[in-house]
């Protein structure tokens, strides 16, 4: 079973890699999305759209005066055709995952997901030398010899192949994101990779219409989460859950509720019985916006009391380098901040690069 949901996990990066690579399109109204595009057709076309100049009468488009558009990062309304018809830009979460009629772009496109990063310092005072689980078999008998100090990376990408499931209501995403922790700088174990988790996903994703304290609900979505490490006993841990994601907005925020229900395994077969109590039931994720920066948190918790009740802190932190390239740190504080690391509570510090942020 397991060595089946690896292969589909591998298989969904093949297809959204190869369908992804004959079309990439960003959100229409971030200019930011548009350095990413490799095509110069396709660029030039997108910075077109951003900037409102599709919409520029035929004789400026063939060479009269260019009128740079207002509002391309805020709220401020595009110019239409030199009327005194104004649209508003879209909003985050509408932009990522094409709630609105008019932001819809078709199937297979590819796109960031979670943020794509580098870290080439990712360090901790208490590195977990010795993984285990209530499992046996899945107990390390010798302490393995790591630095504290490692590299990190990350690759998350979504795309939709199927808009319009329940006519105009309904569309499903996959997604894929993989995570790997390095040894680069442990010459004496060969640098190995110390750990890496492979996580597919499906998401069946529902604009939504409400407002709750100030809050603008944008987005329901329910689906299936896969995650594991692609090795062997002791090593091997990997965990299947239902997932829904509840998406929040106002000018600057977003806020995403995540819960979980674990999908039961047997005990004999179960790497890690005891991960929800560890890695949690369920997750909050905010980002902020602010002058050209992002600020992200990402709180779990187990959601039990006593002796159960632990979870994790993650704190990122984005900002502009020089064109596409961003600076990028993050902090983590907790359980769970990989799934051989899912019952060690340690302190993580990274800072490296990013291309991509959240959503």
């Amino acid at each position: 079973m397991k060595a089946a949901l690896v292969a589909v996990s591998a298989a969904l990066l093949l297809v959204i890699a190869a369908r992804g690579a004959r079309a990439q399109n960003p959100d229409p109204t971030d200019i930011r999305g548009c350095t990413a595009i490799e095509s110069d057709a396709q660029r030039l076309a997108c910075y077109d759209q951003a900037t409102g100049r599709v919409n520029l009468p035929a004789a400026q488009k063939r060479g009269g005066a260019h009128t740079p558009a207002a509002g391309v990062f805020g709220n401020d309304a595009i110019p239409h055709d030199g009327d005194n018809d104004v649209s508003t830009p879209l909003s985050l979460l509408d932009s990522r995952w094409e709630l609105s009629p008019e932001s819809k772009l078709g199937t297979f496109n590819l796109r960031g997901y979670k943020p794509v990063y580098v870290m080439p310092v990712f360090a901790t005072s208490h590195q977990n030398n010795r993984p285990h689980s209530p499992n046996p078999d899945n107990t390390v008998a010798n302490s393995e010899r790591l630095d504290n100090i490692e590299s990190k990376f990350q690759l998350s990408l979504k795309t939709k192949v199927w808009q319009g499931v329940f006519g105009d209501a309904g569309d499903l995403w996959i997604g894929y994101t993989q995570s790997s922790r390095w040894q680069v700088y442990n010459s004496r174990v060969s640098r190995p990779f110390r750990e890496t988790n492979y996580e597919p996903e499906a998401l069946l994703v529902f604009a939504t219409h409400y407002e709750l304290f100030g809050w603008q609900g944008r987005m329901l979505a329910i689906g299936f989460n896969h995650q594991s490490n692609g090795r062997s006993n002791p090593l091997s841990r990997s965990w299947n859950r239902a997932v829904a994601n509840i998406g929040f907005e106002r000018e600057g925020w977003t806020v995403m509720l995540r819960p979980w229900w674990r999908i039961p395994e047997t005990r004999s077969t179960d790497d890690n019985p005891d991960i929800s109590n560890y890695v949690g039931r369920g997750e909050i994720e905010i980002v902020h916006e602010w002058h050209g920066q992002e600020f992200g948190m990402n709180l779990r918790d187990s959601f039990r009391g006593g002796r159960n009740q632990r979870g994790s802190a993650r704190l990122s932190w984005s900002f502009p380098i020089a064109g596409n390239l961003r600076g990028y740190a993050e902090l983590f504080k907790g359980y769970g901040e990989s799934l051989i690391d899912y019952n060690h509570n340690a302190t993580y510090l990274g800072l490296g690069v990013s291309l991509l942020d959240w959503y």
